[in-house]
């Protein structure tokens, strides 16, 4: 039985952010996910999620300069000492929130970069993750990484599944998982029913959109009623977080849920 979380980055646009909490619970949900928290205060989110009753199952490390391009620091050699502050960081607003996972982004590969140099992007990459897996773990937090397809953000690192699956062998942190985000994956690697069976036993956090156009799961080339119910046949229990861009009004397009799992919960 899925447990759906709700996106408020992309999702109840139609409202301020901070309103988009009480949006999201009247609609039915009991658990929100959002890209960065870093804009508000904690306490200012904390009291949001309280008042809405609410909780947040995940949100992303601070990634660099947005504004200017960057997505994440964790494969950039030369800002380590940023990644870590940001992690640090992160990690306060996850103890304030409740928060049980951190996305850890990767970053951009330079335009013309050699074999050399996407080489030593991999070895700090697993030096960054190593060491926030150990500070996570002491806060008992699970860290996740994701594969995102080259359309979306051009040039980023990690774009294919098992790529991500041998990081996390390298590694080798038990608090160190895959955020599965089916929309990704679809485009860049396909045979997502065997890709779920396959990755179930590694996978911290899954994520639905419609392929192509990130809409509501159930317009587009997924089937996102037999995928739910792959997910539940492997013995997924973790949450799934609606990464999607609504057609329309949020809650007017929010019918595919009754329709594809109608015993989902939020």
């Amino acid at each position: 039985m899925p447990r759906l979380a709700a996106n408020l980055t992309m999702m109840f646009n139609e409202v301020p952010f901070e309103e988009r909490f009480d949006a999201a619970a009247r609609a039915g949900f009991r658990a929100v996910e959002f890209l960065f928290p870093y804009e508000w205060p904690s306490e200012q989110l904390a009291r949001w999620m309280a008042n809405a009753g609410v909780e947040n199952v995940l949100f992303n490390l601070p990634p660099g300069d947005w504004n200017l391009g960057e997505r994440g620091l964790a494969a950039l050699p030369g800002r380590e000492v940023e990644f870590r502050e940001g992690f640090h960081r992160a990690l306060d607003y996850a103890q304030a929130l409740g928060t049980p996972r951190l996305h850890v982004m990767a970053g951009l590969v330079p335009s013309g970069s050699d074999a050399g140099t996407r080489e030593r992007m991999r070895s700090t990459y697993l030096e960054n993750l190593r060491w926030a897996a150990e500070e996570a773990l002491q806060a008992n937090r699970t860290i996740l990484i994701e594969p995102i397809n080259p359309r979306d953000i051009p040039g980023y690192w990690l774009n294919h599944q098992q790529d991500a699956l041998d990081v996390i062998a390298q590694v080798g942190a038990s608090n160190l998982r895959l955020q599965f985000d089916l929309y990704h994956a679809q485009i860049v690697d396909g045979d997502l029913t065997r890709r779920i069976e396959r990755q179930v036993g590694v996978t911290g956090h899954v994520q639905i959109a419609g392929v192509p156009d990130r809409h509501e799961p159930d317009f587009g080339e997924l089937s996102i009623t037999h995928l739910l119910a792959t997910l539940d046949r492997v013995g997924y229990t973790g949450w799934v977080g609606c990464e999607y861009r609504p057609r329309g009004h949020t809650e007017a397009g929010l019918g595919w849920i009754a329709a594809a799992a109608p015993a989902a919960r939020f």
